[in-house]
């Protein structure tokens, strides 16, 4: 019996219902069954079917006519692939079609944050992408897509794929909107000289009017099909209600067209269709700098999706059989040959090798990989045959993370951005309330100059510099960022880096690598060096913290382990073998400190009592970074404060502060004495805290910014607002230069847009700008800033 293409359920209504999928019509056993194929396949979601590893859910619930245009995107199969859950929350990036600039994304977030169950909404107008987060329980994603296509754009989940034909697509009308303009303002200007000759050699009025209905003619195309995006934009905003630029846009082409075809009909009066045609073509030549620049800022993050191969060789039975990478499931064991790049979030489990994770770290050198170690989807196998057991795929896999908080930053905007935001929506109400007065005005004056001169001030004050002053510039640094391995979690990153004066070290991990390994064991008592290793990694297994992994390398699994309880700062207490073990600082695990012998200041100890009895002391042995000492010389350069806050009461803190010149250092500290640290030194300074992310959750949470080291497997559980991926402390000397950067390239960028409506205003106003300079002035200025911001591109670090 035929099986049904979408749920795999015995069809027995005959050919009764089917859906042309990849070019062939595929059996379906019900209404609702052939509805969500043909949802999914109208949503240009084919690959589902390409790729998918279990067959749809049976959908006879659904009749056709209930089935809205979006409801594929409900389908739980479908959102694997682009939502990411946590919790009861699920989140996805979603790209907009019709979004030409600011003032629609502050639309979109305006009609998206009332809705019940919408708990995020962050709309980028730069990379025409908005971040949503919502509660499943209370509103779908499809209901939303509805919303965002009520205001008038249409929203699909960001696919990079289909996100860069549908560019492509974009790119090529928009191309022949601004050929066609440029085409016919050179046909317009040829006759309007022609014109304009008349006017001094004395033109027949036969000519002259042939001259004028050509030119009619030629702006014709122009004002009704290459203007036709400042139309739309301007409409969706009118029917929500608010003005942006191109509503005064709108009137400035469509009312420079219509008057002069009054004049042409009528045969007297002034015609401008040059002026209106060449407006057109510098507004498009504006607009089509400014997409260039979205695509080349935005790049950095699509070119992570298309970093992950789209295949992959299983294992099974020990042959390797090549498959859709999408059909990997948990716990699959994959074959990675050399030079090949890993398809999913991964551990070692056979073999060694070195990684290339430069586009996860900005680090080009190999990282070794031995067994048990973690390797992550999109980076590249150099050496040997590695043998993986998958651990996560699609959206919890650590380039999906990294993809969101990219998306995250870029969408976070800058106080002074909002400012900015503000500003161009009070700014465009206010020129049409001075064109209205500048109209009146000069009604009175000269009837004939009114409208053109009123024209001339809604061309050249149109504010599109200052609405692309700050996305642009931040859109540039968040992809610096991410070349650099830097990946901001949280608001105001650029800002708060720009403020920073005083920067407090964690030790373990930060100043040092945080690969500790194990040296001297002195042991008292009967127990063996093997023994006290052993109950120490029982002691310590489960935690991630480096002092734990050292131990990794002597679990035996025959130890009972019950009871375990952290003391964070402190040490570790289990009960093993129904004996109680404490492994930690010397004061933790017995009160009995008189057998602690003084340690040399080159390593740190930890101690391990059994039943309150030191049985233990184990030297752990901890490298410094390469760069420590070139970060803290060039903080010390840039006037920053810099201090240490250890939970370490040994004499190495000492030892390690006095090697890279640090004076100010805090040894012994728990985690509530490092954020009392923290909070004394804000009474001075804005405090920037490195620390593990982890343990140091409090700590993180109180300074102004919080700074860890990202290990790849912690990133999805780090508290902190900036990460610096890889093992180059340095990368947040480079941030703070970026930030800065960015911070001057905004304050240029409105000191511009400010300055030239400021001058132009007034000269538009008193009859000194003509039309077509007002329109060759707004566009000259909108790619300024443009250019400007993608300076930040070019920066070397």
């Amino acid at each position: 019996m035929t099986s049904c293409f979408h749920c795999n359920e015995p069809v027995t209504t005959g050919e009764q219902y089917t859906t042309l999928i990849q070019g062939q019509q595929q059996p379906m056993c019900c209404p609702g069954c052939q509805a969500v194929s043909q949802a999914i396949m109208d949503a240009g979601l084919s690959s589902y079917y390409q790729f998918r590893s279990e067959p749809g859910q049976r959908q006879t619930a659904l009749v056709p006519e209930q089935l809205s245009q979006y409801s594929a995107y409900d389908l739980p199969e479908v959102q694997q692939d682009f939502v990411h859950k946590q919790g009861a929350i699920d989140s996805t990036s979603l790209s907009i079609d019709g979004i030409t600039c600011a003032a629609c994304a502050w639309l979109i977030e305006h009609k998206l944050k009332p809705v019940a169950g919408i708990t995020n909404v962050l709309v980028n107008s730069t990379t025409q992408r908005a971040l949503v987060s919502w509660d499943s329980h209370i509103i779908q994603l499809s209901e939303i897509l509805q919303i965002i296509s009520k205001v008038g754009y249409q929203a699909a989940p960001y696919q990079v794929d289909e996100q860069e034909k549908q560019s492509k697509v974009d790119s090529r009308k928009f191309l022949l909107r601004l050929g066609l303009a440029g085409f016919a303002t050179m046909q317009v200007m040829m006759f309007a000289l022609a014109l304009y000759t008349g006017y001094f050699t004395g033109l027949d009025v036969e000519f002259r009017d042939y001259f004028r209905w050509v030119s009619l003619m030629f702006a014709a195309p122009v004002v009704l099909y290459s203007a036709q995006p400042f139309y739309f934009s301007a409409l969706r905003s009118l029917l929500s209600g608010k003005l942006n630029m191109d509503v005064s846009v709108s009137i400035a082409i469509l009312g420079a067209y219509v008057a002069s075809c009054v004049a042409t009909i009528q045969g007297n009066g002034e015609v401008y269709f040059e002026s209106v045609s060449m407006f057109t073509f510098f507004l498009l030549l504006g607009r089509y700098f400014e997409q260039s620049a979205r695509q080349k800022a935005s790049v950095s993050s699509s070119n992570l999706h298309k970093l992950v191969p789209l295949t992959a060789h299983l294992l099974r039975n020990g042959d390797a059989t090549e498959i859709a990478a999408k059909q990997l499931i948990i716990g699959d064991i994959i074959l990675v040959k050399p030079g090949e790049v890993i398809a999913a979030d991964a551990e070692v489990v056979l073999g060694q090798s070195s990684v290339n994770e430069a586009m996860l770290t900005g680090e080009q050198m190999p990282i070794s990989k031995h067994l048990a170690d973690k390797v992550y989807a999109g980076t590249i196998n150099i050496e040997q045959p590695l043998q993986v057991r998958v651990t996560a795929l699609g959206q919890d896999q650590l380039v999906a993370e990294i993809i969101r908080l990219q998306e995250l930053a870029s969408n976070n905007k800058p106080a002074i951005a909002l400012v900015a935001d503000r500003l161009a929506r009070y700014f465009s109400a206010s020129i049409l309330s001075i064109a209205a007065i500048t109209y009146l005005v000069w009604l009175s004056i000269s009837p004939d100059d009114a409208f053109w001169i009123t024209l001339s001030v809604l061309v050249a004050t149109c504010p599109c510099a200052l609405a692309l002053a700050t996305p642009t510039a931040v859109t540039c640094a968040t992809a610096i960022f991410t070349k650099l391995g830097v990946i901001p979690r949280k608001t105001g990153i650029f800002e708060k880096l720009t403020k920073i004066d005083h920067v407090v070290f964690d030790k373990t991990g930060t100043l040092t690598c945080g690969y500790l390994s194990i040296g001297e064991v002195q042991t008292f008592g009967q127990y063996s060096s093997e023994q006290v290793l052993s109950l120490a990694a029982a002691t310590e297994q489960g935690s991630l913290h480096p002092i734990a992994l050292a131990f990794k390398p002597f679990y035996d699994n025959k130890h009972i382990v019950e009871h375990v309880d952290h003391h964070i700062g402190l040490g570790i207490r289990a009960c093993i073998n129904q004996q109680q073990v404490c492994i930690g600082t010397a004061q933790f695990v017995t009160p009995d400190c008189n057998q602690v012998s003084p340690q040399a200041l080159e390593s740190q100890w930890i101690f391990l009592s059994i039943d309150n009895k030191l049985v233990a002391k184990i030297e752990m042995l901890d490298q410094l970074r390469i760069d420590s000492l070139a970060t803290v010389n060039a903080l010390k350069a840039a006037n920053i404060k810099l201090s240490i806050a250890s939970g370490d009461s040994s004499g190495h803190v000492e030892f390690l502060a006095n090697k890279i010149g640090i004076s100010d250092v805090h040894s012994g500290l728990s985690p509530q004495g490092k954020l009392a640290l923290v909070n004394r030194l804000q009474q001075k300074a804005n405090v920037a805290m490195f620390g593990d992310g982890i343990n140091d959750a409090p700590v993180l949470a109180g300074a102004n910014l919080s700074v860890a080291m990202g290990s790849g497997s912690a990133i999805a559980k780090n508290s902190a607002d900036l990460i610096l991926l890889g093992d180059h402390l340095s990368r947040f000397n480079d941030a703070i230069y970026v930030a800065k950067q960015a911070q001057r390239i905004i304050h240029q960028n409105l000191l511009w847009a400010f300055a030239y409506n400021m001058v132009i205003l007034p000269l538009a106003v008193t009859g000194h700008v003509a039309p077509y300079i007002a329109a060759i002035g707004m566009s000259v200025s909108s790619l300024i800033v443009v250019s400007n911001s993608l300076r930040l591109l070019r920066i070397k670090l």
